[in-house]
């Protein structure tokens, strides 16, 4: 009887100590994701109610909480135009990125690795490098305009660079591997199968398409939304580069009153206003994300995450439903302050 008390006890001990360990795997990215983004979030946010002091560049505390609706007020042509920028992008990428993650996926047969290095070989070089290299591109002396000009398409007084046009195929350019790769996941995880039987249900290759490849690959279209849209609707390098003082987003309003005016409150509630548009869009989205499979959802949390991804996630990790999931939420939290909230 002693023998079997014995053994009942340390099989809770050991029953206890499991329980413990998913706890233990999250600490470190709970801690990470507390020093920065939880204290970031705070300083931001205690930053957006201050008002000027009695010396230039010094700021008090005083709760004015009325300086998001003067920043948002004062603002609101740059949050039109970046959404409205962000948006069209995102559509070219899209346009441009299925039919190249579907040709990867489906037709590429040995090529298919050296065609992905294609993909994410632009990362090699630096953002501001790439955008660099648009000016030249579409510049007077660029093959672009001289083959446009040379179609009749613009007159020769039209120019493309330092005009929306310019900014739009930067963003779409410089994003075009967040659109590409989480679709290409989608595609690839399709079972040929399921299109031949589409093929004996006497389907033609448009409407396999339209029933079967479409559906099955909207994860991807979810994820390289959100990828593409986030981080391009808070982008100020290619306006900065690319655009004129016509052209300008929140980003480079942001910027310059961090900079330059020296609008220390007012920067700061732009960017928790623009950081909480986004991640409201993300938000939309996060569920349908999180019922898919898990790469979609890795490749998702490190520029869309949310409140609602985190605690999903830390849900079923602690349930011990999906402990693979870890791995994901260490992304979360090491890659989170990047993209969406911080920076805007």
């Amino acid at each position: 009887m002693a023998f079997m008390h014995s053994v009942a006890a340390h099989s809770s001990g050991k029953e206890k100590r499991k329980s413990r360990i998913p706890y233990l795997l999250l600490a470190p990215g709970i801690l990470w994701l507390f020093t920065f983004f939880i204290l970031p979030i705070y300083k931001l946010l205690a930053t957006s109610t201050q008002t000027p002091g009695e010396n230039i560049g010094e700021y008090v505390q005083t709760y004015r909480f009325a300086n998001f609706i003067d920043s948002f007020t004062s603002a609101a042509p740059q949050f039109a135009r970046s959404f409205l920028y962000a948006a069209i992008a995102t559509i070219f990428a899209l346009a441009i990125s299925y039919p190249l993650a579907y040709a990867i996926a489906f037709r590429s047969g040995k090529w298919k690795n050296v065609l992905l290095v294609l993909v994410v070989a632009p990362f090699f070089v630096s953002f501001l490098l790439r955008t660099i290299a648009w000016t030249q591109i579409l510049g007077e002396q660029g093959f672009v305009i001289k083959v446009l000009r040379g179609l009749h398409l613009i007159s020769s007084n039209t120019h493309l660079t330092a005009s929306a046009f310019a900014v739009v195929a930067g963003i779409t350019y410089n994003f075009l591997p967040f659109m590409t790769l989480p679709l290409y996941s989608s595609l690839e995880r399709i079972d040929p199968k399921v299109l031949e039987a589409s093929g004996d249900l006497y389907a033609n290759g448009f409407t396999t398409f339209r029933k079967v490849t479409l559906p099955l690959s909207m994860p991807g279209v979810v994820a390289g939304t959100l990828l593409t849209f986030i981080p391009a609707a808070g982008d100020y390098v290619n306006a900065e580069i690319l655009g004129n003082p016509g052209t300008k987003m929140i980003g480079n309003v942001i910027s310059a009153r961090y900079l330059q005016i020296v609008d220390y409150p007012g920067a700061a509630a732009l960017s928790f206003i623009c950081s909480l548009l986004k991640n409201i869009l993300a938000t939309i989205n996060s569920k349908s994300v999180l019922r898919q499979d898990f790469f979609c959802v890795f490749f998702t949390a490190g520029f869309a995450a949310n409140f609602s991804c985190i605690f999903s996630l830390l849900k079923q990790i602690v349930a011990g439903q999906r402990l693979r999931l870890w791995f994901s939420f260490l992304f979360l939290a090491g890659n989170f302050f990047k993209k969406g909230w911080i920076l805007c």
